[in-house]
């Protein structure tokens, strides 16, 4: 079975709720997958066994010795990534899109094609199973590939290891990133809050679950700072036939547990927001 936790914008506290279901009583195999700011390491700080190289894409460079500033790339390249600066021809790592277009027009062939090659996926043991995670370096593109490198690995680590459920973290909002998370998954979490944003955003990945007619589920974190908006988010949900799974009140010890490296089912696991988390994890379980 695999789960994965969403939000339709950062701070939720969906990466909490994400570490409290892997840290329940069974093995799992966790799965990173906000690619772009993957902090569950941090908590979990699991062994290194495996490292992979992940090829985001390509970019043009200019080989100087070879360049005679004649200008022809920069008439052709549509990105607008080759720029003259004190008769010298640059070519801007972050506005180029790797289409070759220059290196194939240059012709003292003075321009080559690098792989952008910083980011990584890691895989190996934390305290509760498997986990698995994705590093996409500043300025690399195509998170979407990364997340489904972390998908097919955490796949992978459950059949070798026999350990049937999937946790994964997913990135916020309903990018590329998102899309790849949710493909194909037995159960999404929609985490949310009881703000303007939080519900206006909320709206937006349910749009998303339900294109891929995914089994959807809400939590409402903190719902106690606004319970009107809390009532309209229950309404909503109820009105498109959405479950909520639960609603978390706001709690201190929550944050407590991530500066102690725990989640809050580790940390204060007689709480009364471990306790909910508990209950919802086994609503949706049970649900299959």
């Amino acid at each position: 079975m695999e789960i994965a936790v969403i939000s339709g914008k950062g701070g939720t506290g969906k990466s909490s709720i994400s570490a409290a279901f892997a840290t329940l009583s069974e093995k799992v195999v966790l799965a990173d997958c906000d690619v772009d700011a993957a902090n569950l390491y941090i908590l979990f700080n699991p062994t290194h066994e495996e490292e992979q190289i992940f090829v985001s894409g390509q970019k043009a460079v200019i080989d100087k010795s070879l360049c005679t500033n004649c200008g022809q790339c920069i008439d052709y390249c549509r990105f607008d990534a080759i720029s003259e600066i004190n008769g010298e021809v640059i070519i801007s790592e972050t506005s180029c899109d790797g289409c070759r277009l220059c290196a194939r027009v240059c012709p003292s062939e003075a321009i080559s094609m690098v792989n952008e090659d910083k980011s990584r996926m890691y895989a190996g043991t934390f305290r509760n199973g498997k986990m698995v995670y994705g590093r996409l370096s500043p300025g690399e593109e195509n998170s979407g590939k990364l997340v489904n490198m972390v998908r097919d690995k955490a796949k992978q680590l459950s059949k070798d290891h026999q350990l049937e459920t999937i946790i994964i973290d997913g990135p916020p909002g309903i990018g590329c990133s998102a899309i790849s998370t949710i493909t194909g998954i037995d159960h999404v979490v929609i985490v949310t809050e009881p703000t303007i944003s939080g519900l206006h955003d909320m709206k937006r990945a349910l749009e998303i679950t339900s294109n891929f007619k995914l089994k959807t589920w809400v939590i409402v974190n903190k719902f106690d700072l606004n319970t009107d908006l809390t009532h309209e988010i229950e309404a909503y949900c109820q009105q498109k036939d959405i479950s909520v799974a639960g609603k978390l009140p706001f709690d201190r010890l929550v944050v407590d547990a991530m500066v102690n490296c725990k989640s809050i089912v580790e940390f204060a696991p007689d709480s009364e927001v471990a306790k909910l988390i508990r209950e919802n994890y086994k609503l949706i379980t049970l649900n299959k």
